[in-house]
């Protein structure tokens, strides 16, 4: 069973075409895997095992009738719960909604099942996908492979945390602030959403107001680059735009990219939060190994990246939250979703008021963060547009008087959060939902673990979310970080090349975060 559930995606596809594994035994494998971890993780909460173990016969069957073989014939995956998945509830954590059986696979589900693809299941999320952390009134918490006490991120945490865990190769996720890219780095795997409008979101559970504002992406989740690549490959075939008018018609690229003729920018922390020392070093040793391939690598400030998080809490806001509430409806609340409808349905005048007395004492970060929230009229709104359009202008203006291909970038600012710690932490998504704000690809490649000796060199202050970063950073030795690529916007394969230069280069390091301790 060790064998084959540390087989690649990629790997897997080729060894059953070649008649070396039976499509049987990797499904059976991996639910082996699932069951015997899944206890501890609750990680996939929609068990489709006798269908998987079904559809693999069906596939040995054709594979031995000498039929032509997709490019994941018999490739167990796993989906997140917000996609829909023929006679499975499509919940998001609304408990109204456990009952309901969807009728229709979405698009990019079918898209992973026409290629070959088994399903074993779906996979946790936090309530209304909208957490760092991953729990639901409907399935519970799902925890941490590295380490129980700590989350799997969000929202695609269930997702990262089996695929961690060999309980899957491949996984379907969604990115709206970092969702698929947030769990890679805190279960040490890869993670990769596309430019915005290269995939369809026909099939997903529905977004409220804010979500739509900023262009979710559904991405892909494995613990290898090539998986993900190939994953792209099928999911961004020609043919969306037929039913989706939103998708423009854009070639999937898979061109030889050539590392060594890549301008490349970094930096490692964006002014807002700073990232614990295991973070920043990572970045710089990317940078190091990009620059030995023979790339032009330097150092960079990037344009206002304050004003960038101040805009998407504002769009994401906008309504108050309004559309949430109506869309829970009568279903149970998470403590914290309710939290953060509370503070985003706050008149707009106290919310000011509250965040300039914070400056006054000194407490900058909570000022920024409360100054951003809340309702907006019609007129603001379309002014934050506005202003969301010219700071992408201003950032794409600076990467091209440096002419940069791609840039490489903490993905958060903390190890995996200890459980319930997130609400104080929210701009720990900064690093990544920057990418949405601008539209752009990025990735997230697993690098290494926080060693000893660097787990936090933060001054415990009278801030907060200072006070809680240190205590997250408490005990996160072991624990997994990544780093993050971003590239032009249509350029997935420099991400995606980048990606996989780093990860030959980390797993050749002595602490690659390769196998949990689950």
């Amino acid at each position: 069973m060790n064998a084959i559930i540390n087989l690649s995606a990629t790997e897997i596809a080729q060894a059953i075409a070649k008649n070396e594994l039976s499509a049987s035994e990797v499904v059976e494998a991996h639910i082996q895997r699932i069951e015997a971890v899944n206890p501890q993780l609750n990680a996939v909460v929609v068990p489709l095992f006798e269908q998987a173990r079904a559809e693999a016969k069906i596939k040995d069957a054709a594979r031995q009738q000498g039929d032509k073989l997709g490019l994941l014939h018999g490739v167990p995956i796993t989906i997140k719960e917000s996609f829909d998945v023929v006679g499975t509830p499509t919940t998001v954590g609304l408990t109204e909604l456990a009952r309901s059986k969807a009728t229709h696979n979405a698009v990019m589900v079918e898209r992973l099942r026409q290629a070959g693809a088994i399903i074993l299941g779906k996979t946790n999320v936090p309530h209304m996908c909208s957490m760092n952390e991953t729990d639901n009134p409907v399935y519970g918490r799902t925890n941490n492979p590295w380490n129980r006490e700590r989350a799997p991120g969000g929202s695609s945490g269930g997702e990262a945390a089996i695929i961690a865990a060999g309980g899957s190769p491949l996984g379907l996720g969604s990115d709206i602030a970092g969702s698929v890219r947030l769990p890679a780095q805190a279960c040490g795997i890869h993670g990769f959403k596309p430019t915005s409008r290269r995939l369809t979101l026909v099939g997903h559970a529905p977004l409220f107001a804010g979500q739509q504002a900023i262009i979710a992406q559904p991405g892909v989740m494995a613990r290898s680059v090539c998986d993900l690549s190939l994953a792209m490959k099928i999911l961004a075939a020609p043919g969306q735009e037929a039913f989706d008018t939103n998708i423009p018609p854009v070639p999937w690229c898979e061109a030889d990219i050539q590392i060594e003729k890549l301008r490349i920018a970094f930096y490692t922390e964006n002014g807002i939060i700073t990232p614990s020392p295991a973070i920043r070093r990572v970045v710089r040793e990317a940078a190091e190994a990009l620059e030995k391939r023979g790339a032009i690598v330097e150092e960079w400030t990037p344009p206002d990246l304050l004003k960038a998080s101040q805009l998407y809490n504002q769009l994401l806001t906008a309504d108050g939250f309004a559309t949430l509430k109506r869309q829970v409806g009568r279903s149970k609340w998470h403590p914290r979703i309710k939290q953060y409808y509370q503070l985003a349905a706050t008149p707009k005048k106290l919310l000011n008021s509250v965040a300039a007395i914070s400056g006054f004492f000194g407490l900058d970060d909570m000022a920024n963060s409360l100054g951003a929230v809340g309702e907006l009229s019609v007129t603001e709104y379309w002014q934050v547009i506005h202003e969301r359009d010219r700071f992408c202008t201003q950032f794409l203006t600076a990467m091209n008087a440096k002419q940069y291909d791609t840039i490489i970038s903490p993905p958060t600012a903390l190890p995996a959060l200890t459980h319930n710690s997130g609400f104080f932490l929210s701009d720990d998504t900064n690093y990544t939902n920057l990418y949405n704000l601008l539209g752009m690809p990025a990735g997230v490649v697993a690098a290494t673990c926080v060693r000893q000796g660097e787990e936090s060199d933060r001054e415990p202050s009278k801030s907060i979310i200072e006070r809680t970063a240190y205590k997250v950073e408490q005990g996160s030795v072991g624990l997994p970080v990544g780093v993050q690529i971003a590239a032009r916007h249509w350029h997935e394969d420099v991400v995606l090349a980048v990606m996989s230069a780093l990860e030959k280069h980390f797993k050749a390091q002595p602490d690659y975060p390769a196998h949990p301790p689950v």
